[in-house]
C-alpha cells in the first residue's frame, strides 16, 4: 500500500475527489477500490493498477486473543510493528508506531536495541490504525483508542505524528475524539510544548522509570539531555496551560527501581500535580528481571498512601512479544 503515491495520482484532480479517495479509504475502510463507489470507473481502474490498497502485514494472535501484533511492510522495504488490543469493556486500543526503531537506546526497551532506521511518514502511521480497522469492521466493531506507545519517540517525528493525529480526528475518516488518543514521550521538552499548543486535549504521558536523575541517565541517555527538572517543568507548564492530568509511566525492574525507598522518591518528587502514576510490569528484553508481585503491590501502597493516584497496567501480548517495551522487528521474518 502506498498512499505517498495516490497523492501524487490526485494532484491534477479537483480538491473535492482527494476528499472522497480519504474517505473510502479510513472511513468507509476499502480495500478495493472497485468498492469506491462514488468515485467514477475509469479513476477506481486506474487507482487499483497504480495505487493498490492491499497492506503487506504478517499478524500473531496471543493465546487469549485479546491482543494482535502486525508486523507490517512498507514500499521501501523497512518493517514496524504495531498491536491491537481488546478491553473486556469492549474498547479497542491500537499502539502506533512513529519510528523504524528508535535513536534513544533506552536500556529496558527492545526498540531501542535496533537503533534507527528512519521517521514513519503521516500515512505510515495512519495505515497501522487502518489495518486493524479493517478487522475489526468485518467483526462489527470499530478502534475506539490510539495511543502513540509504540515504536520510536514521537516528539522525534511531530510533524508527521500531529499530521495523523488530525487523519484520526477527521469526522469524514476515524472520527475518534481527542480524548481517546494518548502520546507518551520519553521527555522532549519541545513535543511536550507543541502538544499543549497544537492538541491539549491529546492525553500526554511521561516515561519516567525512575525517581532521580543518576538512575534515569543510567537507563534513559536522553536524560542527560532532558533532566527531570527540566521534563517537570515542561510537565507543570502543560498542566497550568491545559488543566488536563498527566500520566507518568514507570517500568518496575527487579533490584533496579523498585525499592520502598525509591517508591517515596517519586511521591516526593511527583507531589502536588494532577497526575497519575501507571506502573508498568517489567517485560522481558533479555537484559532485566521483572519486580515480584510482591514488590508491586508494595511499590503501588506507598504511592498511594502518599496521595498519588496510582494504576498497574495490565498486560498485553507477552507471549507474541507485544507487550510494553517489547516491539523489535525481526530481518529474519518473511512477508
Amino acid at each position: 500500500m502506498n498512499l505517498e503515491n495516490l497523492n501524487n495520482e490526485l494532484k491534477t484532480l479537483p480538491a473535492f475527489r482527494q476528499k472522497q479517495t480519504y474517505k473510502a479509504i479510513f472511513n468507509e475502510l476499502i480495500d478495493d477500490w472497485e468498492n469506491a463507489t462514488s468515485l467514477p470507473k475509469e479513476l477506481r481502474q486506474e487507482l487499483n493498477e497504480k495505487c493498490p490498497l492491499e497492506i503487506k502485514a504478517q499478524i500473531f494472535y496471543s493465546n487469549d486473543k485479546f491482543t494482535a501484533k502486525a508486523l507490517i511492510e512498507f514500499e521501501d522495504g523497512k518493517k514496524v510493528e504495531t498491536v491491537l488490543m481488546r478491553h473486556r469493556d469492549g474498547r479497542n486500543t491500537v499502539c502506533v508506531s512513529t519510528q523504524i526503531g528508535c535513536p534513544l537506546a533506552c536500556e529496558f526497551c527492545a526498540t531501542g536495541q535496533m537503533g534507527f532506521k528512519r521517521n514513519l511518514s503521516t500515512l505510515e502511521i495512519a495505515e497501522q490504525v487502518l489495518m486493524f480497522a479493517r478487522i475489526l469492521k468485518s467483526q462489527d466493531q470499530k478502534v475506539t483508542n490510539i495511543v502513540f506507545m509504540g515504536m520510536g519517540e514521537p516528539f522525534l517525528n511531530s510533524a508527521n505524528v500531529f499530521a495523523a493525529i488530525k487523519i484520526f480526528k477527521d469526522k469524514n475518516y476515524f472520527n475518534i475524539g481527542s480524548r481517546r488518543i494518548s502520546i507518551s514521550t520519553c521527555g522532549i521538552v519541545d513535543g511536550i510544548r507543541e502538544l499543549a499548543k497544537k492538541e491539549p486535549q491529546v492525553n500526554l504521558a511521561i516515561s519516567l522509570h525512575a525517581p532521580n536523575d543518576e538512575l534515569r541517565s543510567s537507563l534513559m541517555p536522553l536524560n542527560k539531555k532532558y533532566p527531570l527538572k527540566k521534563v517537570l517543568d515542561a510537565v507543570d507548564k502543560y498542566i497550568f496551560d491545559t488543566n488536563r492530568k498527566v500520566m507518568f509511566e514507570y517500568t518496575l525492574i527487579q533490584e533496579i527501581n523498585d525499592s520502598g525507598k525509591q517508591a517515596r522518591q517519586l511521591a516526593d518528587l511527583l507531589k502536588g500535580r494532577i497526575c497519575v502514576v501507571n506502573l508498568v510490569p517489567y517485560n522481558s528484553t533479555g537484559k532485566f528481571t521483572a519486580s515480584t508481585p510482591a514488590a508491586i503491590e508494595n511499590f503501588k501502597n506507598i504511592l498511594i498512601e502518599r496521595g498519588l493516584e496510582t494504576s498497574v497496567r495490565h498486560r498485553f501480548g507477552e507471549d507474541i512479544n507485544a507487550a510494553c517495551g517489547q516491539l523489535k522487528t525481526s530481518t529474519d521474518v518473511q512477508i
